[in-house]
């Protein structure tokens, strides 16, 4: 079996503060909006790779404390810590480098979810 990851669901308390912080903050590219059964939905990511579907919900369906995380890959990630600080964005961890050739660190979004930033070399 072939199998292709195509997008990874955060159910979400704020939508407009997810879309914010992963489209404005992030840079990731609204994909499409739409409402499903009652519930807002929107499709971030570039057109190829896998995306983040972020619904609009009244309470979480996975607890951030559970170990789950979002990760994108950056060129700088020295120049990510500056721009995500500049847009108010601490660091929540690191950044650690586990080898030689890969550096990361964690913010967290508006419902606590780690989202790692990574810069490999």
């Amino acid at each position: 079996m072939i199998i292709k990851l195509n997008w990874i669901t955060l159910r979400v308390r704020d939508l407009e503060a997810s879309l914010d912080f992963y489209h404005r903050i992030l840079g990731l590219p609204i994909e499409r909006r739409f409402e499903s059964r009652g519930r807002q939905i929107v499709m971030l990511g570039t057109e190829g790779q896998p995306k983040i579907e972020l619904i609009q919900g009244t309470e979480q369906a996975l607890k951030p404390e559970c170990g789950v995380s979002v990760g994108f890959e950056v060129a700088s990630l020295d120049r990510a810590i500056e721009e995500l600080k500049g847009q108010g964005i601490p660091v929540a961890r690191g950044p650690v480098s586990p080898n030689p050739s890969l550096r990361f660190f964690y913010v967290l979004d508006p419902d606590g979810f780690e989202v790692q930033i990574a810069e490999h070399s």
